[in-house]
Order: C-alpha cells, then structure tokens, then sequence
C-alpha cells in the first residue's frame, strides 16, 4: 500500500510523535507506515485521516502487484 502520510503531515507541520499519541500508536508505528512498511487496519487509516484532515483515498492507495 502506498501513502501520501508523511507529505500530509510535514506539510501540516505535525511531528511523528503528535501523530502517534493522537492515534494512539507508537511514533515508530507511524515511521513504518510512511515507508509502506506497515499496512495499518482500517480503523487506523481512519483515524490518520481524520487527524490530517484528508479523505482516505488522499492518505492511502493500493498498487497493483506486477
């Protein structure tokens, strides 16, 4: 899965660690997600989104395997 979640945040001048405690994950949670690392559940895609306020198809997208 791909994620615009670290332009968004930077871009909201939101540090890891705010992001995390807002969402109730760990700052190396939200590390992961930003490299696509990570696939978080539903719930929390939801609740990035809300805290960024973007839509989940601004925040996440999927990629076709090749």
């Amino acid at each position: 899965m791909k994620n615009n979640v670290k332009i968004i945040r930077m871009n909201a001048s939101i540090t890891q660690e705010e992001l995390a405690r807002k969402v109730g994950v760990t700052r190396q949670t939200i590390g992961l997600i930003e490299k696509g690392k990570y696939n978080p559940s539903l719930q929390l895609c939801i609740s990035i989104a809300k805290e960024l306020n973007k839509t989940l198809d601004e925040l996440f997208w999927e990629v076709d395997a090749e």
